[in-house]
């Protein structure tokens, strides 16, 4: 069983993370948050597309907040606060294509989904559709390209804390279910 080996080589091995996307386009600069413990807050100005993006991330029980990514432009704010670490993003998706003719495009749309609720849309449903694919994993970080918008979205994922947290929720599962099977049989007698 592989994951028996990863276990046994104990905390001395870095946090694998996957890196999903970036999706959108070319402008901007490229940069990259890097990952952490998990998302706390993320704070999106929009109007006619994604203008910035601000994450706060949780290192080790502490908020860090790296720079904004985007411009000064949007004049619509939502701030998205996880009740971390009970919650967390397991699904990104939006819309991007150029907001002026001829031009390059830009996230146009953003919806984050997480364990308990959704947030979103934000922006202009226009373009082209993209989902990120989780696959059970957590996001952990951010990445991406903006200039005076954000132009592409990307992510870092850790399936490490998922793993953990997963069998937590399977056991709570499992003992809500031999609870509530011992009261039906009970019922029966």
């Amino acid at each position: 069983m592989e994951g028996g080996k990863d276990h046994a080589s104990g905390g001395k091995n870095k946090k694998k993370s996957i890196v999903v996307g970036p999706r959108g386009g070319n402008g901007g600069t490229s940069w990259d948050d890097g990952t952490y413990n998990g998302v706390r807050e993320i704070t999106l100005v929009y109007d006619r597309c994604i203008d910035s993006i601000s994450v706060v991330y949780d290192k080790n029980g502490k908020p860090v907040t790296p720079e904004k990514h985007g411009g000064v432009g949007g004049n619509r704010t939502a701030e998205i606060k996880l009740q971390y670490p009970e919650e967390f993003l397991i699904s990104v998706s939006g819309h991007y294509c150029p907001v002026v003719h001829g031009g390059s495009p830009v996230v146009r749309s953003l919806t984050f989904k997480s364990n308990k609720r959704t947030f979103g849309p934000f922006g202009v449903e226009e373009g082209t559709p993209f989902t990120f694919p989780m696959d059970g994993g957590i996001v952990v970080g951010f990445k991406g390209r903006s200039g005076w918008y954000l132009d592409a979205i990307g992510f870092h994922l850790s399936k490490k804390q998922s793993t953990k947290l997963f069998q937590r929720v399977q056991r709570g599962l499992h003992r809500l279910a031999s609870t509530t099977s011992r009261s039906s049989a009970s019922k029966d007698a």
